[in-house]
Parts: structure tokens; sequence; C-alpha cells
């Protein structure tokens, strides 16, 4: 639990510590820099400060719960925050404060469509005004010039923002579709090398072995021959063609033992490119699949686990264990996540299921008493 938290809290810092966070700090100091000692408005001074610290806390927080949120709760902290702002703004007119707001459309733009956001924008704008004509003593064609210059920062704050989250969504799906093709990629090469080898095996079977058959026929018609029976050679050669087709037919039942495909390859390709959740890959030595369809469905439930890990949780690790009981094969997926109720399966998840169901096994997913989500599978095992 100290490694969970200790990995989770340094995520944390190294979101704080990224550049837009730097820059949003700076433009905070920017803000209480410029904010009186005695403010003009009529909002008094310590309230003004108090609440120009409480948004800065409640901005960095927001951090914290940046991986695991709902909608509600990002709808909820940028409410919070934009109270703040407007007490601010109304004890500072003409101020820097309404920067303040800049800050609260590039966070909200993190996480939301244009759609929601624009409407957003537009409550807080509307607010922004109110609180203005309210507040401050000048005329409302003042009010609205002042309030039309930072909607436009705010505009252009939330356009960058959406920019970067369309990028960084972009990148996670090609490092996806990167991973997928180098894990399949992987098992059509194992796929193709048993193939080849089971191959081998009946040219050497059939070609080779009769070969010797028929040499080992000749031989021992040469051994009977009364002119050759003082010899040794014959002999040695009926002896050496003897131990050489005994050789290659045990030979051929090497090549031709199936010890299923190597999936810890696939499954290394497939983690690879996910910086979080930390793939811990384990797979018991008598745990192999015997079938190219059979490794997909496992390849296929471990990229939807690290995929929702990745996603949807505060997952720092992601333990994969595959190993035999009796004549089942079982994949045994957890992570160290923190989510609360029980999951719900979406498309990802259902369709795992129908694939082990159609394979002939079946899933499991529970939430265990950590938060962690746990996903126990299984497939029928070859004899």
């Amino acid at each position: 639990m100290s490694l969970t938290w200790h990995s989770s809290l340094k995520s944390v810092l190294k979101s704080v510590v990224a550049p837009p966070s730097l820059a949003a700090c700076a433009a905070w100091i920017a803000v209480w820099l410029g904010t009186p000692a005695v403010p003009k408005g009529p909002v008094p001074a310590p309230i003004v400060h108090v609440c120009l610290v409480l948004f800065l806390v409640v901005f960095l927080a927001e951090h914290f719960i940046a991986r695991n949120h709902t909608p509600a709760c990002v709808v909820t902290i940028g409410a919070v925050l934009a109270v703040l702002a407007l007490l601010a703004i109304a004890g500072t007119p003409h101020g820097l404060s309404p920067v303040l707001l800049v800050l609260i459309a590039a966070m909200l733009a993190a996480h939301f469509d244009w759609r929601p956001l624009s409407a957003m924008l537009g409550i807080l704008n509307l607010a922004f005004v109110a609180v203005a004509l309210l507040a401050w003593q000048t005329s409302s064609r003042s009010v609205l010039v002042y309030v039309l210059a930072y909607a436009s920062f705010q505009v252009f704050a939330a356009m960058v923002m959406r920019a970067a989250a369309h990028a960084e969504q972009m990148s996670e799906r090609l490092r996806a579709a990167n991973a997928d093709l180098l894990a399949t990629r992987g098992l059509l090469a194992e796929s193709a090398r048993d193939a080849e080898r089971l191959r081998v095996a009946r040219e050497l079977h059939d070609i080779a072995g009769h070969k010797l058959t028929a040499l080992k026929l000749n031989l021992a018609v040469l051994v009977r021959d009364e002119r050759l029976a003082d010899l040794p050679q014959p002999r040695l050669c009926e002896r050496l063609a003897d131990e050489l087709l005994v050789d290659l037919r045990r030979l051929v039942e090497r090549m031709r033992e199936d010890d299923g495909l190597d999936l810890r390859t696939a499954l290394n390709a497939l983690a690879a490119p996910f910086p979080r959740p930390r793939a811990h890959i384990e797979i018991a030595g008598d745990a192999r699949v015997t079938t190219l369809a059979q490794a997909e469905t496992v390849l296929r439930a471990v990229q939807e686990a690290l995929t929702n890990s990745a996603r949807h949780s505060q997952a720092q690790n992601l333990w994969i264990v595959l190993r035999r009981e009796a004549d089942r094969l079982l994949l045994d997926i957890r992570d160290d996540g923190r989510g609360s109720g029980e999951p719900v399966p979406g498309n990802g998840l259902a369709g795992m299921r129908e694939r082990f169901d159609e394979a002939g096994g079946g899933l499991r997913i529970e939430r265990l008493d950590t938060g962690a989500v746990h996903l126990l599978a299984w497939l029928p095992a070859a004899a």
C-alpha cells in the first residue's frame, strides 16, 4: 500500500510541476501581486486574499483526482473556483482577478467537449457581467468591453487545452494501436514457427524416413548375400541405418510435440507503450495456450485491462498472472486502483466476456476491498 501511495504521489507531483500547471501558478502569483492591500470593492480585503489562497489550493487539489474524477466532480470543482474568483473580482474592480476565470476555462476544457464547455463558459461570463455591474462603479459599456476581453482569453485558453487533450487522446490511441500490432505480429510469428516445425517434421517423416527404410531393406539383402558374408561393412551400414532411422523417428516426435504458443513476448509488447499502469506479467511454465484463438482471447483481455486501468483508474500497477489449474487455464488480472462501487461492464468488458464464452471459458469481474478491479478468466486447457 505504501508503494502504491508513493507511486500515486509521484504521479500527482509530476502533474503539478508540468508546464501548464506552472504557468497557471505564475498567473495566480501575478493576480496576487496585482491585488491592492486595500481593495476598493464591496468585498473586504481579508476576504479577497482568503479567496485567492483558497482558489490556489482548490485548483492544485484538482490534480489529486484528475485521473479518477467524474464529470459531476469536475463541475463541482469548477463551481467552487468560480465562486472564489467572482468574490475576488467583486473586491478588486478593474484588477487582474478575471485572470482566474481564464484558469477555470482551461481546467474545464481539459475535461469537456465544446458543447458542454461552451454552456459552462457562457454561464461563467454571465455571472462575471452580473458581478461587475453590481460591484463596480462604472458604466455598462466599460464592463462589457472588460468582460469581452477576458472572455476572448478564456476561449483562447480553452482552444489550446482542447487541442492538447485531442493530441493526447490521439497519442494514446496510436500507442495502443502500435502495441496491438506488435503483439499480434508476435503471435503470428509464433504460430508460423509452429506451422513450419510441423511441416519440417512431416517432410522428415514422409521423405527421409521412407528412403531410410528403403535403404535399410536393401542393406538387409546385402547382408544375407553369401559373397559379402565375410565383410564387416554391410553389417555396419545396416546398424547405422537402424540407428539413424530410430534417431529420425525420435526427432520427428519431438518436433511434433505441441508446447503451445508463448504469450510472454506478445504480452510484453502489448504493455510496453503504456507509461501507466506498469504491467507485471507472470506466466507459469505449464500455462501455454494451444491455439491462436485462445492466444488472441488472452491478448485482448489483457489489452482491455490495460486500457481501462490507464483511462478510468488511478492504478499505477497491473498484475497479470497466467497459470494452470487442473484442466483450466486461469488468467488473473488485478490493479491497485482505488475505485468504489461495483464495476459496470462497458462494451470492452462485454466483448471480453463474449470471447471467453465462445472459447469455452468464462469471466468474473469484481472490486476488491482496496478498491482495485479484479478480473478472473478461465479457458479449457489441452490435455
